[in-house]
């Protein structure tokens, strides 16, 4: 199985961090400086788009930058912890032995399930024990005419050459408790919309890819607000706004400690609730460089 199975995250950090509110104008950058109250030397922050094509992956001379003055890597989760793949995998399965055939009509499940033996060789047989946001991993693959790359594990992989310590902005589990408040129902739904209409599920991944290579974050947000398989928007405030109110301790007690770089959901950064606007409420001075 591939390897991107095992980071399933990817896909939740897409779905999460890209489906923000537009109630106000933010700026269309992906990095920023962050200076201000008890911070010595600047600290970073980046909105990455979790699954790209390598080819797609760009670092610039300014992220470089940012890693190579920071001190230590702040990630969603702490990518270089042993423990975090078992975790992952614990809490990406379905628990009481069920399967996805469990909680799916007959017509779904064999829809489902051919569109995964056709698109991956393998069926809902083998991977049907994962929760949707484990299948949904799957799913996004078969749009992607490559294997996937993927901005934050890069940035680790960064860090490490360097030996700097990589850290994360909250647990496995905290992560997929956001996602667990999102009814199965409405999960499943957007699994079996992307098997019904693979062609439009291509294109909203192109468009929504294209908004973010061009730093158009106002679009990537429409977007993600309009889109076809999965409306969380009803799910905005638990699946975004309490996790950045949760991660702006954590962001605080790490950029005064040491320089950071902290890189995240791209749609993490903006709208009234977004990290920049409440590090921006805090008193803190945030920039945007690119």
């Amino acid at each position: 199985m591939k390897k991107w199975l095992a980071y399933p995250y990817a896909i939740a950090g897409l779905l999460l961090g890209s489906l923000t509110s537009t109630a106000q104008a933010q700026d269309n950058a992906l990095l920023y400086e962050v200076t201000g109250p008890g911070l010595t030397k600047p600290s970073y922050l980046y909105g990455t788009f979790h699954l790209v094509c390598p080819a797609d992956l760009t670092i610039s001379d300014a992220i470089k930058k940012a890693i190579g003055d920071a001190s230590q890597v702040y990630l969603e989760l702490d990518l270089d912890d042993p423990a975090m793949m078992g975790s992952m995998q614990k809490a990406m399965m379905m628990t009481g032995g069920k399967t996805v055939k469990d909680l799916l009509s007959a017509e779904d499940y064999t829809l489902l399930d051919t569109y995964l033996k056709q698109k991956m060789n393998m069926g809902l047989a083998q991977v049907g024990m994962l929760k949707p946001i484990g299948l949904m991993s799957l799913m996004y693959m078969t749009l992607m005419p490559c294997q996937p790359a993927s901005y934050d594990m890069t940035f680790a992989e960064m860090a490490a050459k360097d030996k700097k310590e990589v850290l994360g902005l909250e647990t496995v589990e905290a992560q997929l408790a956001a996602l667990d408040k999102i009814p199965m129902k409405e999960q499943l739904k957007g699994l079996v919309d992307m098997a019904k209409m693979p062609d439009e599920a291509k294109k909203e991944f192109a468009d929504l890819l294209a908004a973010y290579k061009a730093n158009d974050m106002t679009k990537l947000n429409a977007l993600m607000k309009t889109s076809k398989f999965g409306d969380m928007a009803e799910f905005e405030d638990s699946l975004l706004g309490e996790r950045n109110t949760n991660w702006i301790p954590v962001i605080e007690k790490a950029a005064k400690e040491k320089p950071t770089f902290f890189a995240f959901g791209a749609g993490h950064l903006g709208n009234d609730k977004g990290v920049v606007n409440l590090l921006r409420k805090k008193g803190y001075t945030v920039k945007a460089l690119q």
